[in-house]
């Protein structure tokens, strides 16, 4: 009985683990850009205080008795029971100057950071106990149990929560667990003291000698690395997958999914890992890795290059994993073998999620990964000259490919930065007519627009902003002086449409956009309206803003996968119309390869009493990008009289609820 109470705590633990971070995240993502690197920034602070509450599991069991271990625990859950709340306030939006990722790490530790420390710890100290206790003799086997948990609270979210319920009510859910969790993790800390109190609870002083002795640094230093590399390579290939090869909607569950089950199959059983089985196809698939990073027929290819970062993450993990489960100390050292793997854990997380976008120009992160993985095998206890060799050829052979790939990007891009928000850059190339030469600006794999370099054609609109699109007819249907806002900023392409006494007000989240969008494209300064930028999250600002009676309000920003939701929900809605004239127009650019977002901007529309139209542009023969806008007004009859020959009927979806601030659900309008 006990020791289904001890497995049932920690499943529960690293069930709400997990789950609490994408229910954070989601909270807080909306006030800082809907960027993914919200997500990478929050991982850091979960990885962080894992390590905390690892260090604290290891601290209480080697210094503490088990009276003193039960005392000071039960006291930390009582007030955390007592004191936490799962989402935090809105004292905590940003005010546009700060640093986003420590105003991230900020909001989290004062809002989840005292439960999310104690639900770090269970899994070592439960597992300690467990030892103590006797109640177990595959203690490792709670490990793998733990790891299985978190990929079922990973997988069950955005398939069966998150489509569901509203955040608010994600939240409170998420409550009711965690007093479960405290009442059940209490009925373990009550059986540690009963124990105690019988005598039946062995101390470090009664240990066995049949145990082996205490692991040494050196020993300790590799199973950090070990768990640094898996890390590292997580998010690197995160990055990659999703940033590089394709903008693909939970495209990110995949490498997590895998990464959770290396450790679930490495801590369940020996029989899952052997070296010589995996690390000769290991090797072979992370140096076509190495060399697919500058090949662009592997890298521009979803359908060759998911499968082979994917593969080789999960090959990559199941022998860093197995390496690591094979070298597990006695139970009596456990904590202090789960605190090496997490302060490793949080290391690679630092290093590509805070250091490698303020350090690396781009996403050079997966290359050094990979070479530092092949390095550890030099360092792995029993190895054969023959491994040896191998592993110095393997990171030799990934280190060249890493300068090939750097080398390519400095040749082929003009410019490259990096920010908290992605990897930007800009390229000169041939235009698709074969014969003029643009200049692209590109985020990751998307492009968010490009210029004619002639003189005679620089200030002609390009991409996505043709004449006849959408927020082409928009802007042609407005006589006299017009008034737009313009959310997001891109190369500032719609400027080119701006006229004497016009006034084009641009939004714009990342600092990096608009100082290349200002030093390598010319369409603001070329153009004969008057140009204004606000930087910032474009609702928080217009939230502090009087009312700016705008003719068209564009919005266009949903180009990616991890698209700014927030930009597009009933409260947005509300605060656009604010902002617009009663006549205006609201334009949305709904151009997106896996999402269907027409109908949810219809759905937002009928709810709001307003009338929207589709415009969808093949621009054939034009030399643009095919489009599709939705433009939305109070005026029907206004709106159906301009655009109706232009127009298309919006395909509806079954049941497709009005999105909120608090609720979502992109798998529903998946193409």
């Amino acid at each position: 009985m006990t020791r289904l109470l001890f497995a049932a705590t920690i499943f529960c633990s690293a069930f709400l683990l997990f789950l609490i971070q994408p229910i954070v995240s989601k909270h807080i993502l909306p006030w800082f850009g809907g960027s993914a690197s919200v997500w990478a920034t929050c991982m850091v602070f979960f990885q962080v205080t894992l390590l905390a509450g690892y260090a604290y599991a290891d601290w209480i069991t080697r210094h503490l008795p088990p009276r003193l271990q039960a005392g000071l625990h039960l006291s930390l859950l009582a007030v955390s029971a007592l004191t936490f709340s799962v989402l935090a306030g809105p004292d905590w939006k940003p005010h546009g100057s700060e640093d986003p990722a420590w105003r991230i790490l900020l909001l989290l530790s004062a809002s989840i950071g005292l439960p999310y420390f104690l639900l770090s710890t269970t899994g070592p100290l439960i597992q300690a106990w467990a030892s103590r206790l006797q109640i177990s003799a595959a203690v490792y086997r709670f490990y793998s149990l733990s790891n299985l948990a978190s990929l079922a609270a990973l997988v069950s979210y955005p398939f069966l929560i998150e489509p569901h319920a509203a955040v608010s009510t994600q939240a409170s859910v998420w409550s009711g667990g965690y007093v479960l969790f405290t009442l059940l993790c209490t009925g373990c800390t009550l059986s540690l003291v009963r124990r105690a109190a019988a005598g039946s609870v062995e101390t470090e002083a009664g240990k066995h000698a049949a145990d082996e002795p205490a692991p040494g640094w050196r020993r300790q230093l590799l199973w950090l690395a070990l768990s640094a590399a898996g890390s590292w390579l997580l998010l690197a290939v995160t990055n990659h997958i999703t940033q590089n090869i394709a903008a693909i909607p939970f495209l990110w569950l995949l490498p997590l999914t895998l990464y959770l089950l290396s450790f679930v199959l490495c801590f369940e059983s020996d029989r899952w890992y052997a070296r010589r089985r995996f690390m000769l196809p290991t090797a072979l698939v992370l140096g076509a890795c190495a060399w697919g990073l500058q090949n662009h027929a592997v890298a521009f290819n979803a359908k060759l290059a998911v499968p082979l970062y994917a593969g080789g993450l999960f090959l990559a993990c199941m022998c860093l994993h197995g390496e690591l489960a094979q070298m597990r100390p006695a139970p009596r050292h456990l904590t202090r073998f789960y605190l090496m793997l997490s302060l490793g854990g949080a290391i690679g997380g630092i290093g590509v999620g805070l250091l490698a976008p303020r350090l690396l120009a781009s996403y050079y992160e997966l290359g050094l990964g990979l070479a530092a993985a092949a390095l550890l095998a030099l360092l792995l206890p029993r190895r054969t000259l023959l491994l040896a060799g191998g592993a110095a050829a393997l990171a030799l052979f990934c280190g060249f490919f890493l300068t090939k790939q750097i080398s390519q990007g400095l040749r082929e891009a003009r410019r490259m930065e990096r920010s908290f928000y992605g990897a930007l850059r800009t390229q000169d190339v041939l235009a698709a007519d074969g014969r003029s030469v643009v200049r692209q600006f590109l985020h990751g794999s998307i492009k968010h627009g490009e210029q004619y370099l002639a003189a005679e054609r620089r200030r002609e609109p390009t991409t996505y902003y043709g004449p006849d699109s959408g927020i082409g007819l928009a802007l042609d249907l407005r006589q006299g002086p017009r008034r737009l806002g313009l959310i997001g900023l891109g190369t500032g392409t719609l400027a080119a449409y701006g006229r004497k006494g016009d006034v084009f007000r641009f939004y714009e989240l990342d600092p990096h956009v608009l100082h290349l969008a200002q030093t390598e494209f010319s369409f603001m300064r070329d153009s004969a309206a008057r140009i204004e930028t606000v930087m910032g999250d474009a609702r928080l600002s217009m939230e502090k803003e009087a009312p700016q009676g705008f003719d068209i309000l564009a919005v266009d920003a949903f180009s990616g996968d991890a698209i700014p939701v927030h930009l597009l929900t009933r409260e947005a809605i509300a605060l656009y119309l604010r902002h617009v004239k009663p006549d205006g127009i609201i334009a949305f650019h709904v151009t997106n390869r896996f999402l269907a977002l027409a109908p949810v901007v219809e759905r937002l529309a009928e709810e709001a009493g307003l009338a929207s139209v589709l415009i969808s542009d093949d621009a054939e023969g034009t030399g643009f990008a095919v489009t599709d806008w939705v433009l939305v007004s109070r005026d029907a009859q206004a709106l159906n009289d301009a655009f109706d020959e232009a127009s298309s009927p919006i395909e509806s979806i079954p049941g497709l609820g009005v999105w909120r601030d608090d609720y979502n659900n992109l798998f529903q309008v998946l193409k």
